[in-house]
């Protein structure tokens, strides 16, 4: 393998990328030297072994051990997961998704097992909590919809009761647009993709469910260019993919400033570590690689909409070689599993989207082309996701053809067409 292929094996790239904190150390400062010096270890070690095996390829996605660690999580969980109690239909939801991206089949009879559970989690007047005999909540009923999904069985998705689904988002809805996590909950922009995604995902979307809805989203968009969680506050790698991706479902990307979004994305990559931090000034986090990384197919697409000749035919716009190898080399964790950056634990929150952005950052489809731009071994290709679902695209297909031959639930008509 070349060593000239890899950023870390070049001889300036740790001169001209490292932090510099113009001499006022503070205590975030040093928490990023920390980082880099975990990361400045890793990257050392696998330049030295390029250089003593040069025809190895490397990096390698280590797909028996993830694929082991995800399968013992879909049966059993060790007491440490207990305080996940009220988010199980996410742990189905990040388990699957993972298990599709490294496409690796499920039995019938798991898959089974697993839309009978998620089922015991829908609420009788509509949603799905977080477990059984919970409350409704619009995050877990996001994960659990894409989970049924996932397993793309017509047993899941007869589980979605899409009539009391709908009453369930138009209780959560307020009257200017946005959406309650659950009753008496917090507004924020989560809500709004959330409610649009099943919505859209079920087939069940109206003018009146989302009245107001873009307008209110667009609210959130900060002087920095990225989302915040609600008008006012500050933009936020996950509550930015919310805001782009509702908005793309809603068809109301030209509401919002799609440059000054692009440019805050952009430098939220980390130029040493070739990750992505959540906001401005904080550490890189394997998990941002899909909240960044993945607004970036969805930009593009806007972008080139308004024929934008400065788009790549080949790329997105962040350094997606930077990106695969810090998941690569940085993110897998011995044992199986992938984590938020060096030193940190494995989960399969961590596991499922720091796979998603490897996914994103090896797969381009940009109109009508498509490249495939993956470093090291072969095998390290993963399928492909959807950038507004985080669903292998395949199973978006399926669903949507299953959902698109029902009629809505309250006779009413789609406000967009699918």
């Amino acid at each position: 393998m070349e060593l000239h292929n890899f950023r870390c094996c070049d001889t300036n790239f740790e001169k001209n990328n490292i932090n510099n904190d113009d001499g006022i150390s503070t205590s975030s400062s040093q928490d990023q030297v920390d980082v880099e010096e975990s990361v400045k270890k890793l990257f050392t070690n696998f330049k030295h072994r390029l250089e003593v095996d040069t025809e190895c390829i490397l990096p390698v996605l280590h797909r028996d051990e993830h694929v082991a660690f995800l399968r013992k999580g879909l049966s059993n969980l060790s007491s440490s997961y207990e305080c996940l109690d009220a988010s199980r239909p996410w742990l189905c939801y990040w388990i699957l998704h993972a298990l599709e991206l490294l496409d690796e089949p499920l039995n019938d009879e798991t898959i089974s097992q697993v839309a009978q559970f998620l089922g015991k989690c829908q609420c009788p007047d509509g949603g799905f909590a977080g477990g059984p005999g919970q409350q409704a909540h619009l995050a877990p009923t996001y994960a659990a919809v894409n989970a049924l999904c996932i397993l793309g069985t017509e047993e899941s998705f007869k589980v979605i009761d899409r009539e009391t689904l709908y009453d369930f988002l138009m209780r959560m809805r307020t009257a200017h647009g946005s959406f309650k996590m659950h009753l008496g909950g917090e507004e924020d922009i989560r809500g709004a993709y959330c409610a649009a995604s099943v919505a859209r995902l079920t087939n069940i979307i109206t003018p009146q469910l989302f009245d107001g809805t873009p307008e209110w989203i667009v609210r959130c968009q900060t002087y920095e260019g990225g989302f915040a969680g609600c008008p006012g506050m500050e933009a936020h790698g996950g509550y930015s993919f919310c805001g782009i991706a509702a908005l793309t479902l809603l068809n109301k990307t030209n509401l919002c400033d799609i440059k000054n979004l692009l440019r805050w994305t952009v430098n939220r990559q980390m130029r040493y570590e070739g990750g992505f931090q959540g906001r401005t000034n904080k550490l890189v986090d394997g998990c941002y690689s899909f909240w960044q990384g993945g607004a970036f197919p969805l930009i593009h697409m806007v972008l080139s909409m308004q024929d934008d000749s400065a788009l790549s035919a080949e790329h997105w716009l962040f350094n997606q070689k930077a990106l695969q190898e810090y998941i690569l080399v940085c993110c897998q964790y011995p044992g199986g599993g992938l984590i938020d950056k060096p030193g940190r634990m494995r989960d399969y929150y961590h596991t499922s989207y720091c796979l998603s952005g490897l996914s994103v950052a090896q797969h381009f489809a940009g109109g009508k082309l498509s490249h495939v731009y993956n470093i090291g071994h072969e095998n390290n290709i993963l399928r492909t996701t959807h950038p507004v679902y985080n669903v292998c695209v395949e199973k978006i297909v399926h669903a949507d053809l299953y959902f698109r031959q029902l009629t809505h639930p309250k006779h009413t008509e789609n406000c967009t067409d699918k």
